[in-house]
C-alpha cells in the first residue's frame, strides 16, 4: 500500500507542469530550438514585462512545458498587430535523447511577428486543450511594443 502511494505521487509529480525557467543553468541543459535567424528571445523571466520588437521581424517566446502530459502553450490573447510565425519544440536536457527516456519537460517555442506598429498584451496559457472547463496550469503575459 505504501509503495503504491509513493508510486502514485511520483507519477503525479512527473506529469505536473514545470515551473523551470528557461534561464536556469542545469546539468545537460539544451538550448531552446529557436531558428538562428530569430534574434529576439522572450523567456519565462520576462513574464509581466514590456518587450520592444521591430515591425516585420519574427520573435520567439521560449517556454518550458509538458506536452507529453498534454500541457501545451497556446495564445489566449493576442493583439491585432501580431501574427503567428511558426513553432518549434525540443528536448530541455541531453538525457531526453537517450534510448528509453520518456516524458519530462520540453521546450515550446512560439514565434510571432508584428505586422505593424502597436502596443498590446500577449497572453499565453499552458493547458490541456481538451479540458475546456479547467483553468490553465500556467499563464504567461508580456506586453509587446512594436516599432
Amino acid at each position: 500500500m505504501f509503495r503504491s502511494m509513493i508510486l502514485a505521487l511520483a507519477l503525479v509529480a512527473a506529469c505536473a507542469p514545470s515551473t523551470m525557467s528557461a534561464g536556469e543553468p542545469q546539468n545537460g541543459a539544451v538550448a531552446p530550438p529557436t531558428p538562428a535567424e530569430v534574434s529576439i528571445h522572450i523567456r519565462q523571466e520576462q513574464n509581466g514585462q514590456v518587450v520592444q520588437v521591430p515591425v516585420n521581424q519574427r520573435f520567439a517566446v521560449e517556454l518550458v512545458g509538458v506536452p507529453t502530459a498534454g500541457y501545451v502553450w497556446a495564445p489566449a490573447e493576442m493583439p491585432a498587430f501580431l501574427t503567428r510565425a511558426g513553432d518549434a519544440t525540443g528536448d530541455t536536457t541531453t538525457a531526453q535523447s537517450q534510448p528509453g527516456f520518456t516524458g519530462g519537460n520540453h521546450w515550446e517555442v512560439l514565434m510571432f511577428a508584428a505586422t505593424g506598429p502597436g502596443h498590446g498584451m500577449l497572453v499565453l496559457e499552458q493547458r490541456r486543450p481538451w479540458e475546456h472547463d479547467q483553468p490553465p496550469a500556467q499563464v504567461f503575459r508580456v506586453t509587446i511594443e512594436a516599432r
